[in-house]
């Protein structure tokens, strides 16, 4: 039997690609204007299942694992590796040995606002609900330590919260998540991912805001509907605070919007995709909307 990501993403080339610091896993399929999807804390590329094949059709779609998640391995291991600048050079020599080199024309945010925001707008209501927050970016073994007790029951009752049921979540995807997360090796890498968050990705947040640097590229913000986060502010105000050009929506469905709200996601990002492209490169690419009802 195939492995799940491959049932998962069927059609799309299962690859192997090293850079100077991760082995990455990657899932490539389609052609056109490349679109790099990256999943979040606690999954693996399989988070895409429902939204990869859609835009494959328009898109050379590159779905790979973050550093240290799912099947991509950290091979070396400076100091910043765990750092969100670090994984973002990673996936730019990724993009480039794929041979797609050319500047990134646009950014979807999902689910997130800059880490600086969150930290300051911190209660006891995000304490008790986002309590992975604190826990995994405690110091080395303090929490790698916690997770080893139980990995099956930690990795369930993550996402049991965030999709707001199991039930929500597509068998081989959930197997997918719950395989990776039983490897210490990629549970140590999440606690790094989170000690960078409350260490270098703030300072280095934190330096941007103070030098008034921000995003250029357009932004597209999906969020919880009805989220509100420190000081009751809305996502868009948040980061409009650290872009300059910033649209989106809330969307019904938890956390994970690309499982729990795949139809939705894909019309919504598809209009802002073909925003991107210059109108001859769009007459000629053979884009066009279509909604796909079983998705919604």
């Amino acid at each position: 039997m195939k492995p799940a990501i491959e049932q998962l993403l069927p059609g799309f080339q299962k690859q192997e690609v090293q850079t100077k610091d991760v082995r990455f896993a990657v899932m490539t399929g389609g052609k056109g204007l490349p679109v790099l999807l990256l999943h979040g804390y606690p999954e693996t590329m399989a988070a895409w299942h429902r939204v990869a094949p859609e835009l494959a059709p328009f898109y050379s779609v590159v779905v790979s694992d973050l550093p240290g998640y799912g099947r991509s391995r950290v091979t070396s291991n400076p100091v910043d590796a765990g750092s969100k600048r670090h994984m973002a050079a990673s996936l730019v020599e990724l993009m480039h040995a794929l041979d797609h080199p050319d500047k990134v024309l646009g950014l979807v945010s999902v689910t997130v606002v800059p880490t600086p925001e969150m930290w300051e707008g911190t209660s006891k209501a995000f304490g008790m609900g986002a309590w992975h927050w604190f826990m995994l970016a405690q110091p080395e073994p303090l929490p790698e330590m916690l997770l080893s007790g139980n990995p099956h029951f930690m990795i369930d009752t993550t996402l049991q919260k965030m999709a707001h049921g199991l039930d929500k979540l597509d068998p081989l995807a959930l197997a997918d998540y719950r395989e990776a997360f039983e490897s210490a090796e990629v549970r140590h890498w999440i606690c790094e991912d989170y000690r960078a968050g409350a260490g270098l990705d703030e300072a280095d947040d934190l330096a941007d805001r103070a030098a008034r640097r921000r995003i250029h590229a357009p932004v597209l913000v999906f969020w919880e509907e009805g989220r509100r986060y420190g000081g009751g502010r809305e996502p868009l105000d948040i980061w409009a605070d650290w872009a300059t050009n910033v649209e989106g929506e809330g969307l019904a469905g938890g956390h994970l919007l690309p499982e729990t709200a795949a139809g939705p996601y894909w019309f919504g990002s598809s209009r802002f995709f073909m925003k991107l492209l210059p109108v001859h490169q769009l007459w000629n690419s053979n884009i066009f909307v279509r909604v796909r009802f079983d998705l919604i």
